[in-house]
């Protein structure tokens, strides 16, 4: 059966040859002790951790699922409990959180790597510590001092875990029409009751306490978005020294029956007159929840970059020890019945294809997550608005395009198995039932393509977008004299102009007819995103050209090519759609469909 090996080698690959973050961390005080040698400690250590406990219990957690017991009581799957302990005893849900709160401070492109390891072993499981560190983001930035003196430290000690309380049945996401209500009492706290749904570890019997973050409406709350507030319930109140009181007015109501995630207790939860905090001002949950939530749309897109890490690994074991035909130009084993299937071209395209978007994701979410660090914590300040302003615009597109790209992955490492793949047996399936989610939770990948377009490019006539487009512009300036860089570079340069004029033609119509945004902003985030990912991968090739007598780098030149030669043009196609226009679209009447 296949096994998950950690991919070190290309991962030092990213961390160190193409982003330098060891240099990165020495321009940065706060992480100016960070140097290569302890972070390949780390994301060696982990990658043994995701190996040898997390991912011998994926396929059991899928099997046995989660369990409702009853009057609000969860069970995970065998063995899941036990891992949360030795990962939370070995210290990970500290790895880069604030010292002040008992974390360890390292920079979030260290544990970002833990991340994508973690989402390649179990998806299900690294859920409950996922949004948990949303969770933290969220109070660190919003909570009152004593919030963060209560709850910060027992989420990084894994004592306690935490939720994010959006949807509810009748609006998932359109906040704005949200129902559940909160009512203020006379010592401060406020007394929270509604439903919410599709709630991820919503219940559970990893820890003691679950924090949950709640949006809720005051009594005098304005209709919309504008009147929306956000709560902290926890499942036990504690008292001010940290300890559990009584059981709050939370519980699950059931879990949903899903098509993938089986391990991880996505519930439908009632909240009757629960005791809650508000976090932040009085109608500004949004802005405070966005906190949680932009952490989240990173995450979603590592989830599904493990994913495509871990379908990768088993679809090319199976092709070179599956026996199928000859090659066309031949037998390659002759001494065998027939040649194993990676002779054969297709294979190879779909296996290349898991390649290079594997690769070519590593480097833009550690990218990102270098960009998180820059804007957090470096002292230089148009550093960290450049920084900010590169997350903003390019968070839509880590969910979405790398999400998209991973269902499309795992579903050719299933067809690289053919019939074997679509038995459960071989365990390739299950990939592909739990990457489906990534595209719709923590916003739709086309809300994040209206939210890229509308908010993040047009709204401000180009100005985030401009800001990468620099980016671009400087390395095809630096190696565009260099003969062997050509064909990375042309057409580098080529979609930067293209999008650039793309961008002024939906504005210009887009004021007409605001249809026209949504009509191109589909295929726009896949252009983005593949500008984004012809930038890393003409730098990755840049670094493999002079080192390409190590096979290596042999390897990494190859797939580029690959890259540009066969997923590269799918921009061509992606620039006729999007300029084709709203009329299409909207001239069917809705009875006529």
């Amino acid at each position: 059966m296949p096994q998950y090996q950690p991919p070190l080698r290309d991962i030092r690959f990213v961390l160190h040859e193409l982003l330098g973050v060891d240099q990165e961390c020495r321009a940065i005080p706060a992480y100016s002790e960070v140097d290569a040698e302890l972070i390949d400690q780390v994301i060696e250590e982990g990658g043994k951790f995701c190996a040898e406990v997390l991912y011998p219990l994926n396929r059991s957690g899928d099997e046995e699922g989660c369990r409702y017991q009853g009057d609000g009581v969860v069970r995970t799957p065998a063995g899941f409990p036990e891992a949360w302990q030795q990962f939370a005893g070995a210290g990970w849900p500290s790895l880069t959180v604030d010292p002040v709160y008992g974390g360890q401070g390292l920079p979030k492109c260290v544990g970002i790597v833990m991340d994508e390891m973690m989402n390649s072993a179990n998806q299900a499981w690294t859920m409950y510590p996922g949004l948990t560190h949303g969770a933290y983001e969220c109070l660190h930035a919003h909570g009152t001092e004593e919030q963060r003196k209560l709850y910060l430290p027992k989420l990084t000690s894994g004592q306690w875990l935490g939720t994010m309380c959006l949807t509810e049945p009748h609006c998932g996401t359109d906040l704005g029409l949200l129902r559940a209500r909160a009512e203020p009492q006379a010592d401060g706290s406020y007394r929270i009751s509604g439903t919410k749904i599709f709630i991820s570890s919503g219940e559970h019997d990893l820890t003691e306490n679950i924090v949950h973050l709640v949006l809720a409406r005051l009594p005098d709350a304005p209709e919309g978005t504008k009147g929306v507030s956000l709560f902290i319930v926890p499942k036990f109140v504690p008292a001010a020294d940290g300890s559990l009181g009584e059981r709050n007015g939370v519980k699950a109501a059931r879990i949903e029956e899903k098509m993938g995630i089986h391990g991880n207790a996505t519930c439908v939860l009632d909240f009757e007159q629960a005791s809650g905090w508000l976090v932040g001002e009085p109608n500004r949950g949004l802005p405070a929840m966005f906190v949680m939530m932009n952490a989240a749309r990173i995450g979603v897109g590592v989830q599904s970059l493990g994913q495509t890490v871990v379908a990768y690994q088993s679809a090319l074991e199976y092709a070179c020890e599956r026996l199928q035909g000859r090659s066309l130009g031949g037998p390659k084993a002759p001494d065998k019945p027939a040649d194993p299937i990676i002779v054969h071209p297709d294979v190879r395209r779909m296996l290349l294809t898991q390649k290079a978007y594997a690769e070519g994701g590593r480097a833009f979410a550690y990218w990102l997550a270098l960009m998180a660090d820059r804007s957090l914590v470096h002292p230089d300040a148009q550093v960290r608005s450049d920084a900010e302003d590169m997350l903003a615009l390019l968070t839509p597109v880590v969910k979405a395009f790398l999400t998209d790209n991973g269902f499309a992955c795992t579903n050719l490492a299933l067809q690289v198995y053919g019939g074997h793949g679509y038995i459960r047996e071989w365990g390739v399936e299950q990939h592909v039932r739990d990457s489906r989610i990534n595209m719709i939770y923590e916003g739709t990948n086309t809300i994040q393509s209206l939210d890229l377009l509308g908010r993040k490019v047009l709204q401000d006539n180009g100005a985030k977008l401009r800001k990468f487009g620099a980016l671009v512009a400087a390395f095809v300036e630096a190696e565009g004299t260099r003969e062997d860089m050509a064909e990375f570079v042309n057409p580098l340069a080529e979609l930067g102009q293209k999008i650039e004029k793309l961008s002024l033609e939906i504005g210009m119509k887009a004021m007409q007819d605001p249809e026209e945004v949504g009509a191109a902003a589909v295929d726009y985030l896949r252009l983005i995103g593949h500008l984004v990912m012809s930038y890393f991968w003409a730098r990755m090739a840049r670094i493999a050209l002079d080192k390409a007598e190590e096979p290596f780098y042999r390897a990494k030149l190859a797939t580029a090519r690959f890259y540009f030669a066969r997923l590269y043009p799918e921009t061509a196609a992606l620039l006729q759609s999007a300029r084709s226009g709203a009329g299409t679209l909207m001239a069917l009447e809705p009875e006529s469909f």
